[in-house]
């Protein structure tokens, strides 16, 4: 079958590998009388959050990070005014910061006016003048950019790639909105949305706000292809609630490699393994067996109508969560459907071999996941205010609360990783190699150091952060691992 050869190379695996499994020292093997089981031992991370570096710093006002950033990245020059024949001013800088402050924190304008030296009446100008979605899509972008051209950051790749990964966030919300749904496990007898991000060397390159009834594996697709960043990942993963029916397939099509994480990679591997040839032409004393053969039948006469498919998602002709979402369901099968399954099976049972032989594989997925999981706890410790329930009344506020809360988190993790910058390019000259290693195991995700609460002033003059000075004073500084078990 030519779709053999032409996917095989992308995962460098081939059911020749199960053999091999029976040797690895990656997987556990137990026997019991005749009935042989497998389980795989469980990888372990070094990164986390709030990382003991960061102790040693003093406090700084979230403000003054934003005003830190701002000065590297221009990113407020993304704020035009809705009427663009007015020109916005500098001194408006402080306010829209403000607004972003209120908006991201998930505090509102009215309790900001209260706790700042603007009044609301400023706050609420210009927010309907500069807060809209494409200008904070715009600002998050510039910070994301700068964020990955500082030194530090080709230190977070896995295996020399950018592996990114995305998950969902739960949000309960205050106000009952059109997109609000149950969720009992996150909500109890309440209801929510959900963040749905894409993480990227620790950077939220994209996000996008889903209700808590939609399965995130139909979003995937769509946070990667509409990454507007020069952050462009090769590899994603997920955990099992993003992976559905087509999307190894869809995400091989356009250059990806689809790596997600089962719950129960036992079950999954034993329903879900197929191969070239019939299960009977495989040898008993296999640890790992296909269940059936790929149907090559299923690709006559339809390589033409999912090249259409195809090319529908590139040019984003409708909705691209909805095309998935018709793909990857049971309902109405059709030949083009099977067909697509049937490629899709080919790449999901490359990747299962290459995860259950490879325990660098496992570590990479897990240390990808990980790093999703410590920006969720960043954007928690952002988003304190109305005791973290949303209290905006649309979806359209829900989308800029959460591009706000995103382009404050970038701050933070731009303002981190430029530190750590410039005592790695410190490392360096100095020719400390085992400390210049240990930068990869910091990550950028923290915040004891940054100050949230107390009354924000935004017009008094404040010193500007002095980086130099800062640096200097961790030149003596010892990077350590803190190991995660």
């Amino acid at each position: 079958m030519s779709n053999q050869a032409a996917v095989t190379p992308a995962y460098g695996c081939n059911f020749k590998n199960i053999k091999k499994i029976k040797r690895t020292p990656s997987i556990k093997i137990k026997k019991n009388g005749t009935q042989t089981s497998w389980s795989l031992p469980y990888p372990h991370v070094t990164e986390s959050v709030n990382h003991s570096f960061f102790d040693s710093l003093e406090q700084t006002d979230i403000q003054d990070v934003m005003y830190f950033v701002n000065e590297r990245c221009h990113f407020m020059d993304a704020f035009t005014h809705v009427l663009h024949r007015h020109a916005k001013r500098s001194s408006e800088d402080r306010i829209i910061a403000a607004c972003l402050l209120a908006w991201g924190t998930n505090m509102g304008l009215g309790r900001m006016g209260a706790i700042s030296d603007i009044s609301y009446q400023e706050l609420a100008a210009a927010s309907d003048n500069f807060t809209r979605l494409e200008t904070l899509q715009k600002a998050n972008d510039l910070v994301t950019n700068a964020t990955s051209q500082l030194p530090v950051f080709q230190q977070y790749n896995i295996d020399d790639t950018i592996h990114s990964s995305s998950d969902g966030q739960k949000f309960e919300t205050a106000v009952h909105t059109v997109n609000a749904r149950h969720s009992p496990k996150y909500f109890g007898l309440k209801k929510g949305v959900v963040s749905y991000t894409l993480v990227a060397n620790h950077v939220p390159i994209n996000a996008k706000i889903i209700g808590a009834n939609e399965h995130e594996s139909h979003y995937v697709f769509d946070l990667l292809f509409n990454n507007t960043t020069t952050v462009q990942p090769t590899v994603h993963s997920t955990d099992t609630h993003g992976a559905n029916q087509v999307n190894f397939g869809i995400l091989h099509f356009f250059g990806y490699q689809f790596a997600p994480r089962y719950r129960n990679i036992y079950k999954k591997v034993n329903s879900s393994l197929y191969g070239f040839q019939h299960p009977s032409q495989y040898d008993d004393d296999w640890l790992l067996k296909p269940i059936r053969k790929i149907n090559k039948k299923h690709f006559a006469g339809e390589w033409e109508n999912i090249q259409r498919i195809i090319v529908s998602l590139a040019l984003k002709t409708t909705t691209q969560h909805i095309i998935i979402g018709k793909l990857s369901s049971h309902n109405r099968k059709n030949k083009t459907k099977r067909a697509l399954w049937e490629y899709d099976n080919i790449i999901g049972s490359l990747y299962l071999l290459r995860y259950v032989d490879l325990l660098t594989v496992r570590k990479n997925v897990y240390q990808a996941l990980n790093r999703g999981e410590s920006y969720h706890q960043l954007r928690k410790v952002v988003s304190y205010a109305n005791f973290g329930k949303l209290r905006f009344k649309t979806e359209g506020d829900q989308q800029i609360w959460n591009e706000c809360s995103r382009l404050i988190t970038n701050c933070i993790i731009f303002y981190n990783a430029t530190i750590l910058s410039e005592l790695l390019l410190l490392r360096e000259a100095d020719g400390d190699i085992e400390q210049v290693t240990r930068f990869k195991h910091v990550s950028p995700v923290a915040w004891q150091h940054i100050n949230f609460y107390g009354r924000y002033e935004f017009k008094r003059s404040s010193e500007p952060i002095d980086l130099d000075a800062l640096i200097q004073e961790l030149s003596d500084l010892q990077i350590t691992i803190d190991r995660v078990d």
